[in-house]
């Protein structure tokens, strides 16, 4: 919510997509999202940007190999920094700005764990089991509180705060506030 609240023309543009599609219906439900493909890139794009995990959990190399020209004896630790492989501006353009349009103009990036470019839970055999069901539960839960409100910042708040806590997980450091307005 705090990158859409940032970018208006995003927010708009989610709306009338999840509202096109809903009409009248109380809720939006499972079977509606795999019809609603800019919710699934606004979703892929705060992930991008905002993973829940700045380093993936460590991984020990059990023989010496190369990456990248670098030789790494057998038996070390490896961190994997997540937020710095997501925001790397030679893999992305505007790396730090939120584009969810990125993700409608390639289907090759997807944040389930098969795209070295971005990686919120992790990748490959050791990724995160529960990707799907995380994934399903965010673009549910989004979906449904852009469908049925209009949000702004309340009358006290200039503009939206996008400072974090560090940590193992990424978490504001003030709370987002918003005032919802209730769409009939």
């Amino acid at each position: 919510m705090t990158a859409l609240m940032s970018k208006p023309s995003s927010m708009k543009k989610l709306q009338a997509e999840i509202r096109r599609l809903a009409g009248n219906k109380a809720l939006i439900d499972e079977h509606d999202i795999e019809k609603l493909p800019y919710l699934r890139a606004v979703a892929k794009e705060t992930l991008r940007l905002y993973p829940p995990g700045p380093l993936l959990l460590p991984r020990e190399t059990t023989d010496k190999c190369s990456v990248n020209g670098y030789e790494i004896e057998g038996g070390t630790m490896v961190y994997i920094n997540a937020w710095a492989v997501a925001r790397d501006p030679t893999r992305w353009e505007d790396a730090e700005e939120f584009l969810p349009e990125r993700f409608l103009e390639t289907k090759s990036v997807d944040v389930r764990g098969q795209s070295p470019e971005v990686i919120p839970f992790g990748f490959g055999r050791r990724g995160c089991p529960g990707t799907g069901m995380g994934m399903a539960k965010i673009e549910l839960a989004l979906a449904n509180v852009v469908y049925k409100f209009d949000w702004e910042l309340p009358p006290e708040s200039k503009d939206v705060d996008f400072v974090a806590r560090t940590g193992l997980a990424m978490h504001k450091k003030n709370a987002l506030r918003l005032v919802p307005n209730l769409v009939l």
